[in-house]
């Protein structure tokens, strides 16, 4: 059956800044039955905890997208931090670890584990530099270590960052391990594919980069941010999606939302998505994978 079973497909912009509240999260649902994507507000921007109450209490068979990594590189050196003697074993280890370590950190946010000066020497700051081991031994390139699934996502044309790297607009660092928090928070409640194999029935939450959303409603990586309603509906038409209407400016989070939620409908049920060749069981239950990066 695989993805084809299921009857909502929900897309969460996510954000690891500092702050209870976000506007850079933007939440977005789509109905199998059709229609065009609809956010989901609150009338203020949420907050982190607010995003765990919904992923605690979600409809049935709901497909979530959560854009954010849910692991760190670990096929490259064999562990997530190379000599490093409390070096989890597996995602579900190092979500664990991370909210351990941040316990104390308001709002869900990470800030002691890149502190951490045990593990702050294996991330890229601001104001630090590179880590002395924020590359893997023998890494030619600066952008830093990388998954086996965002080695899949760059050859499908995307531009991936190490969630290693906390510095640039484009790093997903900080939000992973906010999203780490979270998802270990979910643990029994929630499966998280492909850390947990796909349930026959009921929801479950992936990983998602709205770029490749992007990309196959036709739009390069390079153009991936839609800040206009009017492209916005020609976007969802390429993708079969009813347009959501309105004219003139929408923010990239509301956008990347929409976008991916009419995605995540369109493209739930093929099965290559589920089993993309790079996803052997190791880095399943290490690194995780991006749905749609095959």
């Amino acid at each position: 059956m695989r993805g084809g079973r299921f009857r909502h497909f929900l897309a969460i912009d996510w954000s690891g800044a500092k702050g209870q509240r976000q506007k850079g999260i933007a939440l977005a649902l789509a109905d199998a039955a059709g229609g065009p994507p609809v956010l989901v507000e609150r009338g203020r921007a949420w907050s982190r905890a607010e995003v765990l109450d919904i992923l605690l209490d979600l409809p049935d068979d709901t497909l979530v997208g959560m854009d954010l990594g849910i692991g760190l590189p670990f096929a490259d050196c064999g562990a997530y931090f190379p000599g490093w003697a409390k070096s989890p074993p597996d995602a579900r280890a190092l979500w664990a670890l991370v909210d351990a370590v941040c316990a104390g950190d308001p709002d869900l946010t990470a800030s002691s584990f890149v502190e951490h000066p045990s593990l702050s020497p294996y991330f890229r700051r601001q104001g630090n530099g590179e880590g002395a081991h924020f590359r893997c031994d023998g890494a030619e390139h600066g952008r830093g270590r990388f998954r086996i699934t965002e080695q899949a996502q760059a050859a499908m044309g995307c531009k991936p960052y190490s969630n290693f790297n906390l510095v640039g607009a484009a790093q997903v660092g900080k939000s992973s391990l906010t999203g780490m928090r979270v998802l270990n928070r979910l643990a029994g409640r929630v499966p998280v594919w492909p850390v947990d194999p796909l349930p026959e029935t009921g929801s479950v939450i992936v990983e998602i980069y709205t770029t490749i959303a992007a990309m196959e409603a036709e739009r390069s990586s390079g153009r991936s941010k839609i800040r206009t309603f009017e492209d916005l509906d020609i976007a969802l038409a390429a993708l079969g999606s009813p347009p959501v209407g309105g004219s003139g400016a929408v923010t990239d989070h509301a956008s990347d939302a929409l976008l991916t939620a009419a995605w995540l409908r369109k493209v739930a049920h093929d099965p290559a998505r589920w089993g993309p060749p790079g996803l052997t069981p190791p880095v399943a239950r290490t690194e995780g994978w991006t749905f749609g990066a095959i």
